[in-house]
């Protein structure tokens, strides 16, 4: 597959989509926490990865981490182009009200509030710890498919990891998990990391 890819062979390509398509883009809906953005990072995501193709290594496993690499800098764009457009909003007069559409179903409702949830949990993290947890945790990457992702050492990959786990310990997940706060610690990390993988977990299964 590496070969083929590389070469620019359209039906691997093909196949290699197909294989991954879903993967990308829950990491990107992860990541941006909204779904026209999660969509617009896997096309782009999958454009970028035909430019780049020939910058495969010929030596490997799945193809995955290289392109959840390519997702994680997309994503990380399309937060930022995000960012300055509400700036400019926020500058802009306030647009006339619209019709409130009531008749939105309870299961659209329930899945943007537990996206928001995942989202919120994840954004309290600085980037390349929400990073590498969405990889780790969300995307079930080992340290070495995550260091292929994230073009970094695989030890940066477990401090980080280590350290997003402690953070997530020490921030309120009651608005997720509806519990008291987490104890810190050890306990506390693993406990935190569980509520998101759980939240990752629902995620997949709607």
């Amino acid at each position: 597959m590496r070969a083929r890819v590389r070469a620019g062979d359209r039906a691997a390509f093909a196949d290699l989509y197909d294989q991954n398509v879903r993967a990308v883009y829950r990491h990107a809906l992860r990541l941006t926490g909204n779904w026209s953005e999660a969509e617009e990072v896997v096309s782009e995501t999958f454009l970028g990865a035909w430019h780049t193709r020939e910058s495969v290594d010929l030596d490997g496993g799945s193809l995955a981490p290289w392109l959840l690499g390519i997702a994680t800098h997309k994503a990380h764009n399309a937060n930022r182009a995000l960012r300055r457009r509400l700036n400019f909003l926020a500058r802009s007069p306030e647009p006339r009200p619209v019709e409130d559409f009531a008749d939105e179903t309870a299961g659209r409702v329930d899945d943007a509030r537990h996206l928001g949830l995942v989202h919120d949990a994840l954004r309290r993290l600085g980037r390349a710890d929400r990073e590498v947890l969405a990889l780790c945790v969300g995307a079930g990457l080992d340290y070495q498919q995550a260091a292929e992702a994230l073009g970094v050492p695989v030890g940066t990959v477990r401090s980080r990891l280590s350290r997003a786990r402690a953070r997530l310990a020490g921030h309120s997940l009651s608005a997720m998990s509806r519990k008291r706060r987490e104890p810190r610690g050890r306990r506390g990390e693993k406990e935190s990391e569980a509520a998101i993988a759980a939240l990752f977990l629902q995620e997949e299964t709607r």
